[in-house]
């Protein structure tokens, strides 16, 4: 099954600016995400892309709620299409009329699957955080007190346990790291206290 969109270019440049508000994109997501692990995950990834935006590209809040709108429908066909992810949210999102650096960034957060490259900051930040995200979570279940005393350490250890969230494609982070010039070590110590606070 070919989840490439074959094609580089989403959405309309006169939409460029255009977002949903916090309540309609709830409401997407409480039509199209049932699973309660899929909405978590694009929550955290959510947080990571706003504190990211806020804290280190030092964007305002309605540039930053672009960011955080990226991680929170990047994968919001996943649970109910698989065979159209993501396919089909990017595909909403046109006929929405939606920014088309949020809809790109979304089509590039799996560029091996879907066929995108990632271009922009926010393309190479959503590649980045979607997979180490998960991982980490999955390492915060399985500690005692989650993620309190996590360290970069400890989650690189995970890293090279390729049975450990085995589903979580290694090969994606490090190219992920490389592609948005950002050293593994900084990149998971950033996620640790944004990632806490999302449950």
């Amino acid at each position: 099954m070919s989840l490439l969109l074959g094609r580089e270019l989403f959405g309309d440049i006169a939409n460029a600016g255009n977002v949903l508000s916090r309540e309609e994109a709830n409401d997407l997501l409480e039509d199209w995400v049932t699973n309660p692990r899929l909405q978590l995950h694009v929550k955290q990834v959510a947080a990571l892309m706003y504190a990211w935006a806020k804290e280190k590209e030092n964007l305002e809040d309605a540039d930053a709620w672009r960011w955080e709108l990226a991680g929170l429908l990047h994968d919001a066909d996943w649970d109910q299409w698989p065979e159209t992810h993501c396919k089909k949210i990017v595909e909403e999102l046109e006929r929405r009329k939606i920014d088309p650096e949020i809809i790109h960034a979304i089509a590039s957060h799996g560029h091996q699957h879907f066929g995108v490259v990632p271009q922009t900051k926010m393309d190479k930040m959503l590649y980045a955080f979607d997979e180490l995200s998960g991982l980490m979570h999955a390492y915060s279940l399985m500690r005692p007190h989650g993620y309190d005393g996590m360290d970069v350490k400890g989650v690189k250890k995970r890293l090279k346990e390729k049975t450990f969230a085995a589903n979580v494609s290694r090969d994606d982070i490090y190219d992920a790291c490389e592609r948005a010039g950002i050293l593994l070590d900084d990149l998971v110590a950033f996620i640790i206290p944004v990632q806490a606070k999302v449950f």
